[in-house]
């Protein structure tokens, strides 16, 4: 488990030495920069694969040269000496990705009939192919199979998503494949072993309830139609990730951990939007709809909408609404729980992400609800005060009562 450790103050106090102070140093700076190095190396093969697709433009271009480019990257990783590895690296994945996106690409803006089965079954067999030989060390080059096994991935994803949209299906169909798509990236993060590719899983297991982002305008935009539901959806998620770290090997407890912190940020987003909007939980899915129909004259438009306002109206007497107010007072509450539990567990990642959506709740209320109200801000200041001494009381009972069963447990090894 990785934790944060001031090494100088336990050579101090003498529970290591400065030799072992060092050594945990030097392997916490190699681990820096190492993610470093990687996530510049692969920005570098990305930004230069999806250029080299776009500046050639044709087919048989894009094919050929990304055949040269897995070729050079072949005999490099074959021949080459350990220094110039990553060049055989990159080549290799430079060809591989020219040769899976040139085709996907082609397949979708000039064979659409064919696109989607031809993705998704070719992605498929890319994916199982490389992870099969991830799984029988069957490869030395385990970071180009790695990466290949994540394009046809992709593509396979792509693929289904294109079926879909040709299909223009809607609904459980499209929930379906988002939490087909979460399961799928979490395996191959997992597989792989690397944490990014995890916490990528947020994005579609988010968008199984319409969650998601957009922008225009030079501005990025968070949308949640249902933040109570997608709250409900984030805590179960965190909680299962939670029992997972806690009782599985580390190497599946880190992929856990940082999904966990992932689906707390989208869970703090929601509750932002809640506290700003407030809810009327379930309208999104079970409420009335809008029927967008293109080709509707103004007249009917117009009457369709007022039908839906009746009808929304009338959907909403009967719904359960959670007011801005309560939004806020319940999330200033959840957080101040979390932070004090995130910091008691060692949860690094968590008690970060709550300290800093605590900021940005108390930014946000100040401008949108209280500003014009400082008796809240005396009250909330005052009630603050007992709630820190009990949080320090309790801390010390928890850790008396750990200290305590540590001693009976050391006293019955000891007597047998």
């Amino acid at each position: 488990m990785q934790t944060v450790a001031d090494t100088a103050r336990l050579v101090e106090d003498g529970i290591i030495t400065s030799e072992q102070a060092t050594t945990i140093e030097a392997r916490a700076r190699e681990t820096m920069v190492s993610l470093a190095i990687n996530a510049l190396l692969c920005l570098g093969i990305i930004a230069a694969t999806g250029g080299f697709i776009a500046w050639l433009g044709t087919p048989a271009s894009v094919a050929i040269t990304g055949l040269l480019f897995l070729g050079m990257g072949a005999l490099l990783l074959a021949y080459g000496s350990e220094l110039f590895r990553m060049f055989g690296n990159a080549s290799a994945l430079i060809g591989a990705g020219m040769l899976i996106g040139g085709a996907s690409l082609e397949l979708m803006s000039k064979y659409e009939d064919l696109a989607g089965a031809t993705m998704s079954a070719g992605g498929f067999i890319i994916a199982s192919a490389s992870a099969w030989l991830l799984k029988s060390d069957r490869v030395s080059a385990r970071f180009v199979t790695g990466s290949v096994m994540l394009m046809g991935l992709a593509m396979h994803l792509v693929g289904i998503a294109f079926l879909l949209n040709q299909a223009d299906a809607t609904g459980a169909p499209i929930t379906v494949f988002f939490l087909y798509t979460t399961v799928a990236v979490v395996a191959a993060g997992w597989l792989t072993d690397v944490r990014l590719v995890t916490a990528l899983a947020i994005a579609p297991f988010a968008q199984a309830l319409d969650t998601s982002t957009f922008y225009f305008d030079a501005a990025y935009v968070f949308y949640s139609p249902e933040p109570t539901l997608s709250i409900i959806q984030m805590a179960v998620l965190i909680a299962g990730c939670l029992w997972i770290a806690a009782h599985r090997p580390e190497r599946m407890a880190r992929h856990a951990r940082v999904l966990a912190v992932m689906g707390f940020v989208i869970a703090n987003l929601c509750a932002l939007v809640g506290s700003l909007f407030g809810d009327w939980v379930g309208q999104a899915i079970w409420g009335p709809r809008y029927p967008r129909d293109p080709t509707l004259t103004r007249e009917e438009r117009r009457m369709a909408w007022e039908e839906f306002q009746e009808a929304q109206d009338i959907w909403r007497e009967t719904a359960l609404f959670v007011s801005p107010d309560l939004y806020s007072v319940l999330w200033a509450a959840a957080l101040v729980a979390l932070i004090f539990w995130a910091a008691h567990k060692s949860q690094r990642g968590l008690f970060n992400a709550s300290v800093t959506f605590a900021g940005i709740h108390a930014y946000t209320q100040f401008f949108e609800s209280y500003h014009e109200e400082p008796l809240a801000y005396v009250i909330g200041g005052i009630a603050a005060i007992p709630l820190a001494w009990g949080m320090w009381r309790l801390d010390h009972w928890i850790v008396a009562k750990r200290d305590l069963t540590l001693s009976e447990n050391q006293r019955q090894e000891q007597s047998a």
